[in-house]
């Protein structure tokens, strides 16, 4: 529900594989906890995948430039979803 939230429960949970990270959340946004979760060596290989609400194309560029391993928007489609997961494993 937060970048905070989200930053205890990796630190917390060491065998995550993977992550899907909405990019507007409240306290910090989802570049943030990006930055924050690829900042600890041990998460240097962690996909982590964007979630937003935006579709717009420049999104998803800003998205994978920054750093994210994929790109997905809302509303979530659950074969998009699942395949763009495998992809990412």
């Amino acid at each position: 529900s937060s970048g905070i939230q989200a930053l205890k429960i990796i630190d917390e949970n060491p065998n995550i594989d993977l992550v899907l990270l909405d990019i507007m959340m409240p306290e910090m946004d989802g570049f943030e906890t990006f930055n924050k979760i690829k900042g600890d060596s041990k998460n240097k290989k962690l996909p982590i995948i964007a979630v937003t609400a935006n579709a717009m194309e420049e999104d998803k560029e800003e998205c994978l430039n920054h750093g994210f391993s994929d790109y997905v928007s809302k509303p979530i489609d659950k074969e998009e979803l699942i395949k763009t997961i495998l992809d990412n494993l």
